[in-house]
């Protein structure tokens, strides 16, 4: 804005200058040619010739003197016009003759240079000027919004209660900084409530869960129990402890605390077992469930985390799925992998990870969770472009893999 006003007074009030320099030159000119020719007619009176010698004293710098005598004797001294923007002034002599008065284009360009010159500088300066101002303003106003943009980033790293937002006598920041603050004591309340819960719901679940086990113990050691009861009876301690495990790893992901701790594990087993827990199950809908792949694939992760991933996979492959379901492990050059496929049409896309959407009047919170605790162990779970339903869970490698 500055250099447009500028540009707007400056241009007209240059070229008013330059035509002020020229006027002024002209003017110049005609007095000077008209005090020569008052000395030459004067000269002319005294009967004594006008030469060279006489004119050149009378020169002034790049001007050039015409002299035409009434005998038509012409004397010229100093630099005659050659260019288009010289200044020439002619004046007729009283006893015949003529007298013409020359100044260079290039002195009057000059003149007009030095004329301007203090118009350029000032116009310069203000810009300068102008710049400058511009910017200390503009970090005073941005410095209100660089300090909410921070606070909005430590707002969204879960940093409630770090977040201090001054006030504004920008009314706009303050109304920002308001939002922001009004949000953070919000968001940091209902943070609280949840860890509140979650060490309420730990509390609540492993009191009757450790007194079902114990009871479960008790009645497999019992004399009176039968054998085959007693073995049932072991296999249900077992998905007891697998049940205590995943609520202790959920309420401890809730809490944003990682319990389960990485070791090394054989993948492989891992994918034995689940299918063993779900053969039965699949079995008694008149399907198949199957592994494929290699034999053996050692990695280091939670082995409770893939545990229940793997579940979560094979439960809705069982229950929204169709045909033969496959469990297949690998590995490539920078992870390792578990794919479980079944044969039934892939009816949803990625959406199928949001909370609360489902193909089948599912509760859709199963394969969101899925993927939260991929996400927590540095994988990843997706859902493959394919035809049929194929879940992929992919795993980095570890400095124990093998």
């Amino acid at each position: 804005m500055t250099v447009a006003v500028i540009a707007l007074y400056g241009v007209p009030r240059a070229y008013l200058l330059a035509d002020l320099v020229h006027q002024q030159e002209t003017r110049k000119i005609e007095r000077s040619v008209a005090l020569l020719a008052v000395l030459v007619e004067t000269r002319a009176q005294d009967r004594a010739p006008v030469t060279a010698d006489f004119l050149e004293p009378l020169l002034n710098d790049a001007e050039g003197i015409r002299y035409v005598g009434p005998d038509g004797v012409v004397v010229s001294v100093g630099a005659q016009p050659e260019r288009t923007d010289d200044i020439v002034q002619t004046r007729a002599l009283a006893g015949g003759g003529s007298l013409t008065l020359a100044r260079s284009g290039a002195l009057v360009d000059q003149r007009v240079s030095e004329a301007l010159l203090p118009l350029v500088l000032l116009g310069l300066a203000l810009v300068a000027m102008s710049a400058l101002a511009g910017f200390w303003m503009a970090r005073r106003m941005a410095r209100p919004f660089q300090q909410l943009a921070a606070a909005a980033s430590d707002l969204g790293r879960g940093r409630f209660d770090e977040v201090a937002v001054p006030h504004y006598g920008v009314p706009e920041a303050e109304q920002i900084g308001s939002a922001i603050r009004s949000s953070a004591e919000q968001l940091d309340m209902l943070v609280r409530r949840e860890r509140e819960f979650a060490v309420n719901a730990s509390h609540q679940l492993r009191t009757p869960v450790t007194a079902l086990r114990l009871e479960l113990e008790d009645l497999a050691e019992w004399p009176e129990t039968a054998p085959s009861v007693a073995a049932e009876l072991r296999q249900a301690l077992s998905e007891l402890d697998r049940l205590s495990a995943a609520v202790t790893d959920l309420l401890g992901m809730a809490r944003g605390v990682r319990q389960s701790g990485a070791t090394e594990a054989d993948l492989v087993v891992l994918v034995d077992k689940a299918i063993e827990r779900w053969t039965s199950g699949v079995t008694a809908r008149g399907r198949r469930l199957e592994r494929i792949g290699a034999d053996t694939l050692t990695i280091r992760t939670s082995p409770g985390t893939v545990t229940q991933i793997l579940d979560v996979l094979v439960e809705n492959a069982c229950d929204h799925g169709s045909g033969r379901i496959t469990v297949q492990v690998g590995e490539t050059s920078t992870h390792v992998f578990v794919r479980v496929a079944d044969e039934g049409t892939a009816r949803l896309g990625p959406e199928v990870f949001q909370r609360g959407v489902s193909g089948d009047g599912g509760t859709g919170v199963g394969l969101s969770l899925a993927r939260q605790l991929a996400a927590g162990e540095g994988g990843r779970l997706d859902l493959e472009s394919l035809a049929t339903t194929s879940f992929v869970l992919r795993l980095p490698k570890g400095p124990g893999s093998r």
